[in-house]
């Protein structure tokens, strides 16, 4: 089954482009390069008898029930980031696991942390590197480096199934290289680096339709040893006009060690 959505492409500039956050010291202030909305057709994996896996497009979808039913403060992270680790472990046999941020998004004008409305993955290949050191620090990030590693993310919706902006892919075999661009991210006290997509006809969206709160979308941000960034984005689109329901969902970044 095929649907419709507008998504935002980034754009080819002769300059490195950047997005800043918390622009002017104001937490959700965010500064963003020129964006290209784009009208695509997605496949919606539930309607269809095809699959998608991890090992080959870099994403899947899974069911994942979580004792947490409150995401507010932070005594439910330990909970959570066993309930993750334990899936990653068995789902990906990856056989160490870190689960390093959480971002709970919602689709309100004023949220702190609204849903991504770009076409993006969330590491460039210096970026990554320079995270992994960020976060085991020099010794161990060259330990990790002579091995497998990588960058997954982990989306779960939390309290109602997700009506409006649901999270979209781009199947990676239908991506040319050239359509990545590299993009920074300045914070307050930090910089970052990530890939924008630019727009291509030839780009195959996917995504899963009505997502409940015990169902998440496992997919790979970044790998060492080739499996590709998926290019993701929230999709302007509505699946039922009649409901009013607000998307809330949350990302996990993990990193595991094959």
């Amino acid at each position: 089954m095929t649907r419709k959505a507008t998504v935002n492409y980034h754009v080819h500039k002769p300059y490195r482009q950047a997005f800043e956050l918390d622009a002017g010291g104001i937490a959700g202030n965010l500064i963003s390069p020129e964006l290209a909305p784009t009208f695509v057709t997605l496949t919606d994996m539930r309607a269809t008898t095809t699959s998608v896996t991890f090992a080959s497009d870099a994403v899947e979808f899974a069911t994942l029930e979580t004792q947490v039913w409150d995401f507010a403060g932070d005594a439910w992270k330990p909970t959570y980031d066993a309930e993750l680790t334990a899936m990653l472990s068995d789902r990906l046999r990856a056989r160490e696991v870190v689960v390093f941020d959480h971002t709970v998004r919602t689709d309100d004008p004023d949220a702190t942390r609204k849903p991504a409305r770009n076409v993006h993955s969330d590491y460039s290949k210096d970026g990554a590197e320079q995270r992994l050191v960020d976060l085991l620090g020099a010794q161990t990030a060259a330990e990790w480096a002579q091995g497998h590693y990588a960058f997954v993310n982990v989306w779960r919706p939390l309290e109602h199934p997700i009506n409006s902006a649901p999270l979209g892919f781009v199947r990676p075999s239908s991506v040319d290289p050239a359509d990545w661009l590299l993009l920074d991210l300045i914070y307050p006290n930090r910089k970052g680096q990530i890939m924008g997509l630019v727009g291509n006809p030839q780009h195959q969206w996917i995504y899963q339709s009505k997502m409940k709160r015990d169902e998440v979308a496992i997919f790979n941000i970044f790998d060492n040893r080739g499996l590709p960034s998926i290019a993701h984005s929230a999709l302007d689109m509505v699946e039922d006009p009649s409901v009013t329901t607000i998307r809330k969902s949350i990302e996990s970044r993990t990193l595991v060690r094959y």
